[in-house]
């Protein structure tokens, strides 16, 4: 097994010893897109202990042209980008031990995923699940690694509680929350250069070289050959709610929880129930069957159609409704196939 990470080994701000810090962590990766895939993959292959996935939406056709880990197998099968990337990282490297959780990254759920943690990346594509994130990683100081892509530009920052800014502290001085894929687009390049930035950040923290870390926020943009470093030492905020004086992690509310979102890059709605539970996927199928929609599934999802609607209805009620941005009809269409 020596052989397998001997570059890595060889690299003196690794060794050994590094390698087997690498070994005993445990990673939370939230968002299996790509940047989750890309970074995924890098850590598996570097021969992370544990790696736990979490996203909430299944492989697509248009994934494809930058989200490394799937096929197109994996698009014909509808299958759940965490239930895909688990099933490509497992190939990659069975030593890691992989936990694949096919849902949405909710303040509840990162809290329950806390205990443990080492590092958090964040690959998800909105910023009310980094809000999340970023309130977890100040209430249970764990280190995570901000990142985002569109375009041919990209941006990340390692954050630190007690010692770094936080994403609550950017926000007062960085507008991150202009970034969308939805009318830019995004090239290949863009996320591969996010990509290397944060898991580079990543092997820093697992081996635990604290003077290594960029204390920089980095911005890029390949098309235009720019690429900019700014210090963020002021920016942190004695008052900010998230890691000021007197925290109260208001990210981590219920009620500061939309329960419609409009996913990046395409017209389609989320929409998750308000109670939990699991439904029967094989019963719905059926019923919904006998009143004509066109139903095709796997143990993960369903997919209906009917009239030019199509929406996809996953075991915990939670769906995505798609051909809209309109949150009013997506809740209408949802209302009328689950009733």
């Amino acid at each position: 097994m020596a052989e397998r990470y001997s570059r890595q080994i060889l690299f003196p701000g690794i060794g050994r010893e590094g390698q087997e810090k690498i070994r005993s962590k445990h990673v939370l990766l939230v968002g299996a897109g790509a940047l989750g895939s890309g970074n995924g993959e890098i850590l598996t292959r570097a021969g992370i202990g544990r790696l736990t996935i979490i996203d909430r939406d299944y492989v697509e056709e248009s994934n494809l042209q930058r989200q490394q880990l799937y096929t197109e197998a994996d698009v014909e099968q509808k299958l759940p980008k965490a239930a895909a990337a688990e099933k490509r990282l497992r190939a990659i490297n069975s030593d890691v031990e992989i936990e694949a959780i096919i849902g949405d990254a909710t303040p509840e759920v990162l809290e329950g995923l806390a205990n443990g943690i080492d590092l958090i990346i964040d690959a998800t594509d909105n910023f009310e699940t980094r809000m999340a994130i970023n309130d977890v990683s100040q209430k249970y100081r764990i280190p995570w690694i901000y990142g985002a892509c569109v375009g041919s530009h990209g941006m990340s920052f390692t954050i630190l509680p007690g010692t770094t800014p936080c994403l609550n502290c950017l926000l007062r001085r960085i507008p991150l929350q202009g970034l969308t894929c939805d009318t830019g687009g995004i090239i290949a390049p863009a996320v591969q250069m996010a990509i290397s930035h944060q898991s580079a950040e990543a092997l820093k923290i697992l081996v635990e070289d604290w003077e290594a870390i960029r204390s920089t926020f980095v911005s890029f943009d390949l098309w235009r050959n720019e690429y900019t470093a700014m210090k963020m030492s002021k920016a942190k905020f004695p008052g900010c709610l998230s890691c000021g004086e007197h925290p109260t992690y208001p990210y981590l509310d219920k009620e500061n929880m939309t329960k419609t979102t409009v996913l990046c890059g395409r017209d389609t709605v989320q929409i998750r129930p308000s109670a939990k539970g699991e439904i029967s996927l094989e019963k719905l199928a059926s019923q919904l069957g006998s009143l004509g929609y066109e139903v095709k599934g796997n143990p993960y999802l369903l997919s209906v159609e009917l009239g030019g609607e199509r929406m996809v209805i996953f075991k915990d009620g939670r769906a995505l409704i798609h051909g809209t941005k309109d949150l009013t009809h997506a809740k209408s269409v949802y209302q009328r196939i689950m009733g």
